[in-house]
């Protein structure tokens, strides 16, 4: 008979032994029943393999219906991790793989580390690998287990260069966006929009992507189809841009450039008219770069917007090594030398003498000038100061500002009694410093000038359907503080607003900064009446599967028929973003001046003073298409005249809807507005109006890899209609 003591020790066994085997029947009730769904999961996930399946991506047309972005079908051959992830198996499988598929162990290595394929993923290996290679792949499966042909699609741009900084290209998920991406179903391997309207309108033209599922054995080899869920093509979209008309602006943009690298800037002059002795020889103008736009002013559709220099798409699908990518487009801090910007939209220009008009509108519009229209001012070829003490001018402030100086007379142009309209005929600098100080000192010093000309979009962005716009900038104290804050202008440069600040922002210089894009925008307002459109490059959106009339040409025919079925959104009869009540007291003595620079008359005085167009455009079309425009020169580093960069900006005051559309060009380092600005405009509405004849649009020649440039050349075949007289002055 046990003992008390030996009673309480098998009593305690009893307890563990009965503890131990409830937890075991517990725990097995949870495997089998609690925990039974996602053990099954675990499971299947160890015996399948999904592979998505990529859809194929929408197409861009032009709007005449020409293909400028489709698909090529490839095959990529991709591999599970599974069966790679031993080093010793992965080895030996890209050794295997390194003959069938043409690519070296290290290349394959490098693609197993690149962190762009997530580890869930299968891993592809190669791209765009033949029939034949796919073929003997599949059928040596025993040979190469996990491996996967997968179908893909490999993005095609028959025009080459035409419209690239338009149409955009596709590339790798840049780091900084890939929470993005993946936050709305993508994977991070995967090729996106990197540019232009491929990144603007990703979303639209990717799709859906399917997939297959796979019941697969423990060496990864696939046993059977499981499931598959197709993918949804992407849909379509149509470009406002005609591609022959976009040709056109390229080729008259290159060609302008080209020429004015021929030409002299001239001698730098001082003060006094005598030439500088620090720079007495002739430099030629550099011409590095420039941009065009023609916008439709009632709708905001854009029919051509060209930039140079210009680039091949196809570089961006040609698989060219980072050596050689390196070469084509070079990493420069020299803003002449960037290749992949649109300067229509991100260039950052001052616009001289262009951005008068709205400076004229602005001292009608507050009541600034007395009697309106018929206010004159007598402008004797410099201004001066009238907020500036004459004690302080000795002392000397800059107070005497002048105007351009006339080649004929080697002195400050004069023109005698001009109003707004005769005033912006001629680009009397003069009387716009008159209205610049006298809106900002007899209106308290408030930021009247600033706020009227925000009404036409300078200082906001257009909300263009591209990415990377520049929003310009106005002058203002708080602008100032901004710049002195990050270094850019000094401290005490930044601590007010001054006169001398309103005055250069009143003949468009200064810290006034503006885009092509917004320029165009501003000068439709005139042409239509008040209203400010939003920009657009796309016409519109268009469900996939749009059939072609021959290759490479769609039918766009329902693009006519209204409440098409096709059609999933339009941008051609958008409402404006705002509207500015422009009054025909104001608006008339602004157009007249505009068309009086094209056509002329300019004024009499001590001889007769021509208008900074009348030469340029003497055989220009006017009766069949009526324009209105203004010429610019942005004054450049040093006030040397080899930096000086030409703009021109017009509308059009014809009645027939196929020729309303507002122009502006902008050549960088090429000399005065009228010279080399306004004949690339003038160019462009010759061609709109049916009097030059285009050159045709071909596919493109297979791209040379071999080759140092981003883009061939591409001239005008007949430059005639670059060729006029032009104005002696730099305004």
């Amino acid at each position: 008979m046990a003992n008390p003591q030996q009673s309480r020790r098998l009593i305690s066994l009893g307890i563990v032994a009965i503890s131990l085997i409830s937890i075991l029947t517990v725990r097995m009730w949870f495997l089998q029943s609690v925990n039974a769904e996602s053990d099954e999961e675990i499971v299947l996930s160890v015996r399948t393999r999904t592979i998505r399946l990529y859809p194929e991506r929408g197409r861009i047309f032009d709007i005449k219906g020409r293909v400028v972005a489709d698909n090529k079908r490839v095959l990529t051959a991709t591999i599970d991790r599974e069966v790679i992830r031993d080093p010793e198996d992965r080895l030996m499988m890209f050794q295997r793989l390194s003959g069938p598929l043409q690519i070296s162990v290290e290349g394959l290595f490098k693609r197993y580390e690149d962190k762009r394929y997530g580890p869930l993923e299968a891993l592809p290996l190669q791209d765009d690998i033949s029939e034949e290679t796919a073929q003997f792949l599949m059928e040596r499966a025993e040979d190469y287990p996990g491996i996967y042909v997968r179908e893909d699609w490999k993005r095609n741009y028959p025009y080459g260069a035409i419209g690239s900084h338009v149409i955009g290209y596709m590339g790798a998920i840049l780091e900084r966006n890939v929470e993005y991406y993946k936050s709305i179903g993508y994977n991070q391997n995967e090729r996106v929009g990197g540019y232009g309207v491929e990144q603007s309108y990703e979303t639209v033209l990717r799709g859906t992507p399917g997939y297959v599922r796979y019941e697969v054995n423990a060496q990864g080899k696939l046993l059977r189809l499981e499931e598959r869920v197709e993918p949804v093509v992407g849909n379509d979209i149509v470009l406002s841009i005609d591609m022959e008309m976009q040709q056109f602006a390229e080729q008259t943009l290159e060609t302008q450039l080209v020429m004015r690298k021929r030409v002299e800037a001239g001698i730098v002059k001082l003060e006094d008219g005598t030439p500088d002795p620090a720079n007495p020889e002739p430099v030629l103008y550099k011409a590095p770069a420039g941009s065009v736009v023609m916008m439709h002013q009632d709708t905001g559709q854009v029919l051509a917007m060209a930039s140079y220099p210009r680039f091949d798409l196809r570089w961006f699908t040609s698989g060219i090594s980072s050596q050689k990518f390196a070469q084509i487009f070079p990493q420069s801090d020299d803003p002449d030398m960037s290749i992949l910007v649109n300067r229509a939209i991100s260039g950052r220009y001052n616009l001289g003498s262009t951005f008068k008009p709205f400076v004229g509108y602005a001292a009608l519009d507050t009541g600034q000038l007395v009697g309106g229209a018929d206010y004159k001012y007598v402008d004797l070829g410099t201004y001066k100061l009238e907020s500036i003490p004459n004690d302080r001018c000795r002392q000397g402030v800059k107070c005497v500002f002048r105007n351009a100086i006339c080649r004929a007379t080697g002195s400050p142009c004069r023109y005698g009694p001009v109003n707004v309209e005769s005033a912006l005929a001629v680009s009397s600098d003069a009387f716009f410093y008159k209205i610049g100080e006298q809106i900002l000192t007899e209106r308290g010093y408030q930021a009247i000038l600033e706020q009227e000309v925000r009404k036409f979009g300078f200082g906001s962005p257009t909300n263009i359907d591209l990415p990377n716009e520049y929003a310009g900038t106005i002058p203002s104290k708080a602008l100032k503080k901004r710049l002195a804050d990050i270094g850019a202008i000094s401290q005490e440069s930044g601590s007010a607003y001054y006169v001398g600040d309103q005055i250069l922002f009143a003949i468009g210089q200064g810290l006034l900064s503006a885009t092509p894009i917004q320029v165009a925008t501003a000068y439709s307002v005139f042409g239509n009446g008040g209203k400010v459109m939003q920009p657009h490059v796309v016409h519109a959106i268009v469900a996939p599967g749009t059939p072609d009339i021959r290759p490479g040409i769609a039918n766009l025919d329902f693009l006519g028929i209204p409440d098409a079925s096709q059609v999933i959104d339009k941008f051609d009869d958008e409402q404006p973003t705002s509207t500015i009540e422009i009054g025909e007291d104001r608006l008339d003595p602004i157009v007249r001046g505009l068309t009086r620079v094209i056509r002329g008359p300019g004024v009499n005085y001590q001889g007769y003073r021509k208008t900074t167009g009348e030469l340029l455009f003497r055989n220009y079309p006017y009766a069949e298409l009526p324009i209105a425009g203004k010429t610019g020169t942005a004054q450049g580093l040093g006030n040397l005249p080899w930096n000086d960069s030409s703009a021109f900006g017009a509308f059009s005051l014809s009645p027939r809807p196929e020729y309303r559309y507002a122009a502006f060009a902008y050549l960088e380092k090429a000399g005065y507005g009228s010279q080399a600005a306004a004949p690339v405009v003038k160019c462009l509405y010759m061609g709109l109006a049916g009097k030059y004849r285009f050159d045709p649009i071909t596919v493109a020649d297979p791209l040379n890899i071999n080759v140092g440039t981003a883009a061939p050349p591409s001239y005008m075949r007949n430059p005639s209609c670059l060729v006029g007289g032009q104005s002696d002055s730099r305004d």
